[in-house]
């Protein structure tokens, strides 16, 4: 008896601790890592290998997020720069996409059957992208057209600590 009420309290009390952010909106949020790269703090680094994107904080540290990558064929390697950062972003396909799959629509606006999530990071001069996702179970594979897929959480948490100009490394 004595161990039901303990395991009752013990429920009761969890229920009232709230989740945090992250993980109550389907994310692991940023991690704290050790992380020897060349380049400044708020410099990009995404390693396709590991699907994995880290934003250096100076020091030997970053902070690590999970992503998806762009499938083999697709996928990219070099230097690059934020050139511009959009909240609510519309989707509108490219050329290429349009020719794999007619069907496309001609754009998507913000909300949730929107492929490019919540917030958005032009890449150079490119179409490719680092921006959420409304599919969050792509996370962690090969399965863009060459972009960098996030939780949505975690996007808006990058969104925020990124500057326009910030560089991108992205290697395998």
């Amino acid at each position: 008896m004595r161990h039901l009420l303990a395991s009752a309290v013990l429920c009761a009390a969890l229920a009232l601790v709230p989740a945090a952010p992250a993980l109550a909106k389907g994310g692991s949020g940023p991690r704290e890592t050790s992380f020897a790269a060349p380049g400044d703090p708020g410099t990009i680094v995404i390693k396709t290998s590991e699907r994995k994107l880290y934003l250096l904080t100076g020091g030997g540290r970053a902070l690590e997020y999970d992503i998806a990558v762009g499938k083999p064929s697709e996928q990219w390697f070099g230097r690059s720069w934020v050139s511009m950062k959009r909240p609510n972003p519309t989707w509108i396909p490219t050329e290429s996409m349009r020719a794999r799959n007619a069907s496309l629509p001609q754009s998507v606006g913000p909300g949730p059957k929107n492929p490019l999530g919540e917030r958005a990071m032009n890449l150079g001069w490119t179409a490719y992208r680092i921006h959420g996702t409304n599919s969050p179970n792509s996370i962690g594979s090969a399965a863009s057209s060459g972009c960098f897929r996030m939780r949505n959480a975690d996007v808006k948490d990058l969104y925020e600590r990124v500057h326009i100009g910030a560089q991108v490394l992205v290697e395998r």
